[in-house]
């Protein structure tokens, strides 16, 4: 198995190692071969412009990126490189479509949840966070592309989020209020699976994987 990762991803590359002990992994940056997080010669890169690949004929590498939606750059390094400007430019594409859908999903939940009708009052809340959202775009995307950040900004519009539709759940007498307590506390669960991550245990499912993998019931309900 050939990988390539970034240092920020070196921690779970070691505990993707160690919980696939029947891989030999070997992970390529774009200046080298990192071995147990060590920076050595890239020597073994066979191919021409400095271009890493990935060699892989487990199946579990076709199902984890299938439900990662192909994803250069994934935190455990299974996905089919192509070159470093693929990788940078999927990962800010990765970001800030994630932030813009969240930040839209936050302002239909306050304006649904506190049933605001007044045009001059929506504008008056979208605002704010249409700006947000911007800047943080603008942030990740040409200042700094820092994951941990983006984590906690996408983490707290999600819990934001839950929260808003949990209070409109407690009050409200709408038939269908089962579903959506099973979509607030299953969206919750399934929160944690991006925040406590683990690696493609046996070379299958990581928590990334099986976070988009729970999306799909929860969208339909």
């Amino acid at each position: 198995m050939v990988n390539t990762w970034e240092p920020l991803y070196s921690e779970n590359y070691m505990r993707s190692k160690k919980a696939n002990k029947k891989f030999d992994f070997k992970v390529f940056t774009e200046t080298g071969l990192i071995t147990d997080g060590t920076q050595q010669n890239d020597s073994d890169l066979k191919n021409k412009g400095g271009k890493p690949t990935d060699r892989d004929s487990n199946v579990g590498h076709t199902l984890h990126v299938w439900l990662n939606g192909d994803y250069h750059g994934n935190r455990h390094g299974s996905h089919d490189e192509k070159n470093p400007w693929d990788v940078d430019i999927t990962k800010r594409l990765d970001y800030s479509s994630a932030i813009a859908v969240l930040g839209f999903s936050l302002i239909v939940s306050i304006l649904r949840t506190f049933d605001v009708r007044v045009e001059a009052a929506r504008v008056m809340v979208s605002a704010p966070l249409l700006a947000l959202v911007t800047t943080h775009v603008l942030y990740i995307n040409f200042y700094k592309l820092d994951y941990g950040w983006n984590m906690i900004v996408c983490v707290a519009m999600g819990v934001a989020q839950l929260f808003l539709w949990a209070r409109w759940a407690a009050v409200s007498r709408h038939p269908s209020n089962w579903k959506l307590w099973v979509v607030v506390i299953a969206s919750g669960l399934a929160m944690l699976l991006e925040i406590y991550d683990f690696p493609p245990y046996g070379g299958y499912f990581d928590a990334h994987s099986i976070w988009h993998l729970t999306t799909v019931p929860l969208t339909i309900l």
